[in-house]
């Protein structure tokens, strides 16, 4: 989740520019009867089933083929979107959220990733060192805590937990930085505790990390942690392709959610994680539901912590 909730400057970039396509006007190209679709992922464990999907060719059975453009977070995937560089792309939904609340005209299609709803169970969490003081969320109040990026649902989750523990949620000192930079600074010293994801949640814990905190599982019950969202354009210029483009992704999500092995092969093919490493990791959960009532509850703790312009309008975003 390398910068999977990056932060919203890079939104700005996004205008009215229209890139060239086919006569659909869609963006994409055709070439023998078949889409040429671009997808703007970013490379880490959570977009699994989509490359599994085009290795066993649940798009291509769908006249689709996928090219799949690797991109540091949604901040800079949103945009391509918007401006038809790519036509679909993969963000974690308070990202999306704040797309929304800025006035880009995107729209969610399809799940993404999901919590496994296992406190100590999930891909997403807060830890310490093995010899930290702290024992609880509620001690995190007062401390400097790293997030991959400010303003966003790293620190909107975390001070949930909080709050849950019964901390002072506002007294937390949020630090950005790289999720791969993330084990080192904990064990330097640098910060009193990090919130991360896979693989740098089992990395930490394997060299003796606690984990104090599932924030996924504490903000909402099956939380669903990001979608695939494409732009109102595309949806009104060419309706087929997003359907077929949502048919593919639900088969594979529902295919890596039921073959963790394969996932777990599969990530050898656009990460760098390695075989004894990818064996530990906690997967995440992938149905191919976006569970509205945890997604209108990451839109009401982005409100309490202020990272939004305006009111998040989730009928616009959800399908």
């Amino acid at each position: 989740m390398r910068r999977l909730l990056a932060g919203v400057a890079a939104f700005a970039l996004a205008g009215s520019l229209v890139a060239c396509g086919s006569d659909s006007g869609s963006g994409s190209t055709e070439k023998d009867g078949v889409d040429q679709v671009k997808v703007g992922v970013i490379p880490i464990v959570d977009v699994a089933p989509i490359y599994l999907g085009q290795q066993k060719g649940f798009f291509k059975n769908r006249n689709i083929e996928l090219t799949l453009e690797a991109g540091q977070g949604g901040a800079a995937i949103v945009p391509g979107v918007v401006n038809n560089q790519t036509q679909f792309g993969f963000s974690n939904l308070t990202s999306l959220l704040i797309a929304q609340t800025k006035g880009l005209p995107i729209k969610t299609v399809a799940a993404g990733a999901s919590s496994t709803g296992e406190a100590g169970k999930d891909f997403g969490a807060v830890v310490v060192k093995a010899d930290s003081p702290i024992r609880t969320a509620k001690d995190l109040a007062g401390k400097k805590v790293s997030v991959n990026t400010l303003k966003n649902i790293g620190d909107t989750v975390t001070r949930e937990s909080v709050r849950k523990a019964g901390g002072d949620a506002t007294t937390l000192n949020f630090v950005e930085m790289a999720f791969p930079t993330m084990p080192a600074a904990l064990e330097k010293g640098e910060v009193d505790a990090a919130w991360v994801v896979e693989p740098q949640l089992s990395t930490i814990k394997a060299a003796g990390g606690r984990e104090i905190a599932s924030t996924f599982v504490d903000a909402a019950p099956n939380l669903t942690v990001a979608a695939y969202f494409t732009s109102e354009k595309l949806i009104a210029a060419d309706a087929d392709l997003v359907k077929r483009f949502t048919e593919a992704i639900n088969e594979s999500m529902t295919y890596a959610d039921s073959h963790p092995d394969e996932v777990r092969a599969i990530l050898a093919s656009y990460t760098k994680i390695d075989e004894k490493l990818r064996a530990s990791l906690v997967l995440p959960k992938w149905p191919t539901q976006i569970n509205e009532a945890s997604v209108q509850t990451l839109a009401g703790l982005g409100e309490k912590d202020g990272i939004f312009t305006g009111t998040p309008d989730l009928a616009k975003l959800l399908p």
